[in-house]
């Protein structure tokens, strides 16, 4: 599981990779359960899902021709499903909702309804934090690109109102099967099912947002692991060569 992803550092990498102005809030450089982060979702938000609210920070810049806008947005990392009743109960399902099978996001109760509302949208980071137990420890490691550039990460989104009128605007990674993935496999917890986020190829970032439910599992494949750079973190530091 992907609960720990680093951000997007320098803040000039935002419009040159993914064609949106940067946050006009710094987001921190590790970014946890909870904890705010920024997300890439079309301009045009679904009916009855305005950008409008508490964390919501949209910047527009506009797409090439017959291409619509993209915003940044900045939410809660954690998704809250529109029908939690309270925001204690949001608070505790959201850590455990960082990551969405893409397997089950048509059945499951907590991504059916963003999933087949269109909600998606692209986490930009330079990296995600698996733990290495090969030594019998956890040790952290920061998966990153071979050539050093961002990432973007299929995601979904979700906006829920409580009954007080308080509004979470929140998000979530896609994440797929790694058990035969060259790379991944080596991580996480032995004898659990191994997973990574399903990293999505640059050219397909217009049409994943723009594509029809039934066509978007297409984006979800597994990236190919001689793409992928681990390093054991460091403290004080983003890690040493793995």
């Amino acid at each position: 599981m992907s609960t720990q992803y680093e951000s997007i550092r320098p803040a000039t990498v935002y419009p040159e990779a993914f064609r949106v102005a940067a946050p006009e809030q710094p987001i921190g450089l590790q970014v946890w359960p909870r904890q705010p982060g920024v997300f890439i979702r079309h301009a045009a938000a679904p009916a009855g899902a305005e950008s409008e609210g508490l964390g919501d920070n949209p910047t527009e810049e506009a797409g090439e021709a017959g291409k619509p806008p993209h915003e940044l947005v900045t939410g809660q990392f954690g998704l809250v499903p529109r029908w939690v009743k309270s925001a204690s109960d949001a608070r505790l399902r959201s850590t455990k909702l960082v990551n969405a099978p893409s397997e089950s996001v048509t059945t499951s109760t907590n991504f059916r309804q963003a999933w087949l509302a269109g909600q998606r949208c692209i986490v930009p980071v330079m990296a995600f934090i698996e733990e290495d137990w090969r030594s019998g420890k956890a040790v952290p490691t920061r998966i990153a690109r071979v050539d050093g550039k961002p990432m973007g990460i299929a995601g979904l989104w979700e906006r829920w109102t409580g009954a007080d009128g308080e509004v979470i605007t929140s998000f979530c990674l896609l994440t797929l099967n790694a058990n035969t993935h060259a790379l991944i496999s080596r991580y996480q917890q032995p004898g659990n099912e191994k997973r990574m986020p399903a990293i999505l190829n640059e050219g397909g970032f217009d049409a994943w947002l723009g594509a029809r439910p039934e066509k978007a599992r297409e984006f979800v494949r597994a990236y190919p692991a001689n793409w992928l750079l681990a390093n054991p973190v460091q403290k004080g530091g983003r890690g040493r060569e793995w």
